[in-house]
């Protein structure tokens, strides 16, 4: 399958087998990594990293993944470039162009990183906007066809919490796309635009995907075989809808109660990271102290419990953000 050259910017863009393609590359890189007998397919590459938000395991995935294939990446955030204050979008598109193989960004408007690939002669890739998350799609798809005996259309899922974020519309499109079984669980005022939720209902009419939007938690979660939650207040947004968030969102907590309305004891918990499940952090202490709640969108006995493979996932953020860029650049 010939990828090479193209932009990863939503998940829309690519078919279920190009998709798929992407993850069994993944499992194959993670394979060989295990192995050490990992070729390296990028030697000589150079790749941008424009980071207007802050990153972990974005960040480190991309340098990881490059690094190990062989090529050298150049970090650039707010402070050390002059993106969207003294130079356009567009022309810094061009300059990181001539220079670069490859240009990742994570920021806020999807616009923008659809600017930057629109006058990019290079692929760019998108590591999180407002709208769309797909790097972290192409994880969370090999974690659960990793922790699944089932083929990954045959996998069903709920997602709990503010649907109407990156992650509920990535979601709820990728697993249209596969033609999965996709619940999103969440109060009425929180579900995805009525313009994402046509795109998915649209892809399911050729998949077969089966699309559940409920704020029923019980029938939400039934018979699942994974449960899938976020924060409750993203990266940008003022810290004073805490209130108004926790109140919305405080019955679709993860709880140990949540995962038994599954009836499925083997019924996996999966999260994006970071996550506020006790009090260790200061906006997790900043809660507590506030609002008198000790883990937010899930506790702590969920998030440290056998059923949790938070950290599965996140590693494969590194495998399949490494298979994207050997199939897009090498």
């Amino acid at each position: 399958m010939k990828l090479k050259g193209r932009d990863f910017l939503k998940e829309i863009d690519f078919s279920a087998e190009e998709l798929l393609h992407l993850i069994d590359r993944a499992q194959k890189l993670k394979k060989q990594k295990k192995n050490g007998r990992e070729k390296k397919h990028l030697k000589g590459k150079n790749i941008a990293l424009i980071f207007e938000k802050t990153s972990t395991r974005t960040r480190a995935a991309f340098d990881v993944a490059a690094h190990d294939q062989g090529a050298f990446t150049t970090f650039f955030d707010s402070s050390s470039s002059q993106l969207g204050h003294k130079e356009s979008l567009a022309d810094t598109a061009r300059v990181l162009s001539r220079m670069f193989d490859g240009i990742e960004y994570r920021g806020f408007a999807q616009s923008a990183v659809e600017e930057l690939a629109k006058h990019s002669t290079v692929p760019v890739f998108n590591g999180l906007t407002d709208t769309w998350h797909p790097t972290q799609m192409l994880a969370d798809f090999m974690t659960m066809k990793e922790h699944s005996s089932k083929k990954l259309q045959n996998i069903s899922f709920a997602y709990l919490g503010d649907a109407r974020n990156n992650m509920g519309n990535s979601l709820l499109v990728t697993a249209a796309i596969l033609g999965m079984d996709v619940r999103l669980v969440s109060p009425k005022s929180l579900t995805p635009s009525s313009e994402v939720q046509k795109i998915a209902q649209d892809l399911a009419k050729t998949s077969g995907a089966k699309i559940t939007i409920t704020d029923d938690v019980a029938q939400g979660v039934l018979g699942v075989d994974f449960i899938h939650t976020d924060v409750w207040v993203s990266m940008g947004e003022d810290e004073s809808v805490w209130n108004e968030r926790i109140n919305l969102l405080n019955s679709y907590r993860v709880t140990k109660e949540v995962l038994d309305l599954t009836g499925n004891k083997d019924v996996k918990f999966m999260h994006c990271l970071p996550a506020f499940y006790d009090d260790k952090t200061s906006i997790g202490k900043k809660i507590k102290d506030s609002f008198g709640i000790v883990g937010v969108e899930v506790t702590e006995e969920v998030f440290n419990s056998s059923n949790s493979i938070v950290f599965d996932q996140a590693e494969n953020r590194m495998h399949t953000i490494k298979a994207l860029l050997v199939e897009l650049l090498s």
